[in-house]
């Protein structure tokens, strides 16, 4: 059993002075607050659970400062995110992979939900292995030291009506039986699904993926683009929402990912299904994306969880923020958000499967997030909750534990930087 003494920490939606906790088999045998043993590894600082990324696509990585070096839209950083998804394989997507979960863990993120849909070879056809791209991502995750909920996806046509295009052959697997056929074969614990959008999957397919997906987390891309929705309309006469709906894809195990661009009625049906939403504010501000109605979604019953996506930032309290900051620029008003939800935002592990982990409480999962509260950034801002959301920054996490376990160090920054360039420098020739 290890012991810790948190310096300050959160524990039951409020933040504590001198919490001992107890650590055996990776998950919390006690948590007692107000302690002074003898006998304790000492923490200095601000102390969080460890952070849910609900949102990820890994290989995205790679485009970190290079789609920003000219003008553009959406579809023109699409063309640069297909080129290089044409360039990976097993071995290549692994290192950049697991160097990208390392900079994930070194911000505090302890769980990260891949939503993987770069299945095959470059031609369309199979590995020998039909997951090898999947089980990549699973390794890379472990050597890592986070936790992965594998979201494979479910890719079928490159719009409405349209076969897949170009390096789209790698994403799909002809229809959603076949599919869901691949997924079965994982070897891995934690395998979600996701629809990748209303595009992406005919609406004659969609119960099939829904009906695999049963009892496991279900995510899916929804409304990111007002062109998307115009085109449902046109296809189909009703918004992404409502064809999910139909569909009966929503509900508490489905996560609607941006969810930007919504009616009246499409927050009705996210809100009362009790649908969780998944905000992406980095990616969603770098791609032009727009703001989304998130505090209108949580007052209509939708449980509001945070993603880094492409990975434009690694930064989930940079997330955190953004949720309430944006709004603000949205309605010209402040307010919307506390520390404490926005936390909890940031927190919110059952979303990929992970229920046990997210708090610190006895039997939960022992992940342990440590904020520095002396830097240029939260020195003097009081070690509470607005401390972690409205003035850290992923460079201020100095210590981080997964299942009781330390993965990550601010001694591990330089090494994680030359692993990341090493990964990403073979994909740019």
């Amino acid at each position: 059993m290890t012991a810790y003494l948190l310096e300050r920490a959160w524990v039951d939606g409020t933040f504590r002075d001198d919490v001992l906790v107890e650590v055996a088999d990776g998950r919390f045998a006690s948590v007692t607050p107000g302690s002074d043993p003898l006998r304790a590894i000492p923490v200095r600082g601000l102390v969080v659970p460890g952070l849910a990324n609900t949102h990820s696509h890994a290989f995205h990585r790679a485009l970190r400062g290079r789609t920003q070096r000219e003008r553009g839209t959406f579809w023109t950083w699409r063309d640069q995110m297909y080129d290089v998804a044409a360039r990976l394989d097993p071995d290549t997507y692994l290192a950049l992979a697991r160097a990208t979960y390392r900079e994930m863990a070194a911000a505090g993120i302890t769980c990260v939900g891949e939503f993987h849909y770069l299945h095959h070879q470059p031609d369309g056809t199979p590995y020998a292995d039909p997951n090898a791209m999947g089980h990549a991502l699973v390794m890379a995750a472990q050597e890592a030291g986070i936790r992965i909920s594998l979201l494979d996806t479910c890719y079928l046509s490159s719009g409405f009506g349209r076969p897949p295009e170009g390096v789209q052959v790698r994403y799909t697997d002809g229809d959603a039986q076949r599919w869901a056929e691949r997924v079965s074969a994982i070897d891995h614990t934690h395998v979600g699904a996701a629809i990748h959008s209303v595009r992406a999957v005919p609406r004659d397919q969609l119960a099939t993926v829904v009906e695999a997906a049963r009892g496991r987390p279900l995510h899916v891309h929804l409304s990111e683009q007002v062109a998307e929705n115009d085109a449902c309309l046109a296809t189909y006469g009703v918004t992404p929402t409502q064809l999910l709906h139909d569909a009966g894809a929503l509900g508490p195990r489905t996560t609607a990912v941006h969810a930007t661009h919504l009616t009246g009625a499409d927050i009705t049906h996210l809100g009362r299904s009790e649908t969780r939403a998944c905000f992406c504010p980095t990616t969603e501000r770098d791609l032009g994306d727009g703001i989304g109605p998130g505090r209108a979604l949580a007052l209509a019953g939708a449980t509001i969880t945070l993603g880094s996506d492409s990975h434009a930032v690694i930064d989930l309290l940079e997330e955190m923020r953004a949720l309430e900051l944006d709004e603000r620029l949205a309605t010209q008003q402040r307010g919307h958000w506390t520390a404490v939800e926005l936390l909890a935002a940031g927190t919110a592990h059952g979303s990929i499967g992970f229920a046990d982990a997210g708090t610190i409480a006895v039997g939960q999962r022992a992940d342990l997030v440590t904020i520095d509260t002396g830097t240029p950034r939260t020195a003097g801002t009081g070690a509470d909750g607005a401390t972690a959301v409205f003035a850290a920054t992923a460079a201020d996490v100095t210590h981080v534990v997964v299942d009781g376990r330390v993965v990550a160090t601010t001694d591990d920054h330089e090494d994680i930087g030359r692993e990341l360039a090493a990964a990403i420098g073979r994909l740019h020739p």
